[in-house]
């Protein structure tokens, strides 16, 4: 997909941040956009910053509900005839540590993070192939790359969606389909997830730090704004590339673990020890 003018992208969490930004940039592109949010408010505002120029279709969506997933995938077909691209971009965060986390807070992320983007790819995938052309777009994380501690319900999501993803990209040249498939791999992005985490009590205990003193100093780490995101995104869709990483925090872990597959880990600790100390 070198062009996106007169195609058809679908999107979940189109409500704000990243899946916001593709939205408004694919419509400056020419391309129809069928949008999915559980934030109806968001999703409106987002449709609504699109313009008159494109084609425009909205769904409140649950992606962890696989009917609704299935049942929006060929809704949007109905609606625009075809589709080219989905965008799995929905996902949440979860700290603590694995000791103090429940199996249902890591059945809660894995609904959502993972099960979501299988659901989304899974639906929209013979819809694509029935077009002829299409792409995948499934958003994981650097900690997908990287394991960082109290984060092992959100580290297994991203590592399962880039398993995922990456042998998705070989079944498809295996057989020969006409889609395609992108992993993404961004760092610190000024979005709203870190608001919207869950925190358990036990990251304070394991830092030293309130909990929300941690999500604050997460938040100021989050310096590439979404915009520029969806366009390295873009960007990586139309090169056809099989991973994209997005932000220098980004590509700096991505080298740190290539030259050092396991001592990151002790460097990692150390320096979360190093700030218990000095709190």
């Amino acid at each position: 997909m070198k062009s996106f003018t007169g195609r058809t992208a679908a999107i979940t969490g189109a409500g704000s941040g990243i899946g916001r930004a593709l939205a408004l940039r694919l419509a400056g592109d020419g391309c129809h956009l069928a949008l999915a949010d559980r934030d109806a408010a968001g999703l409106a505002e987002t449709a609504a910053l699109a313009g008159p120029q494109v084609r425009v279709t909205t769904a409140e969506l649950d992606v962890s509900d696989e009917k609704a997933v299935y049942g929006w995938a060929d809704a949007v077909v109905a609606d625009h005839g075809a589709v080219h691209m989905i965008v799995n971009n929905a996902g949440v965060a979860l700290s603590g540590t694995t000791g103090a986390l429940s199996l249902e807070d890591y059945r809660w992320i894995m609904d959502i993070n993972f099960w979501g983007v299988v659901y989304g790819t899974k639906a929209f995938l013979p819809h694509m192939e029935t077009a002829g052309t299409g792409h995948v777009v499934n958003l994981s994380s650097i900690f997908g790359v990287a394991a960082q501690p109290l984060m092992s319900g959100y580290n297994a999501s991203k590592y399962a969606v880039r398993g995922f993803t990456e042998s998705l990209r070989q079944d498809l040249e295996l057989t020969g389909s006409p889609v395609s498939a992108t992993c993404v791999h961004p760092g610190g992005i000024r979005t709203n997830i870190a608001k919207a985490a869950r925190v358990d009590d036990s990251v304070a205990a394991a830092t030293g730090r309130p909990a929300a003193d941690a999500t604050a100093e997460f938040e100021r780490m989050l310096t590439t704004t979404p915009d520029r995101a969806a366009k390295t995104i873009l960007d990586g869709v139309r090169r056809n590339q099989r991973r994209v990483l997005i932000g220098p925090d980004a590509w700096a872990i991505d080298s740190m673990v290539r030259l050092l597959p396991t001592t990151y880990q002790r460097i990692v600790t150390g320096v979360v020890r190093s700030r218990r100390r000095k709190g």
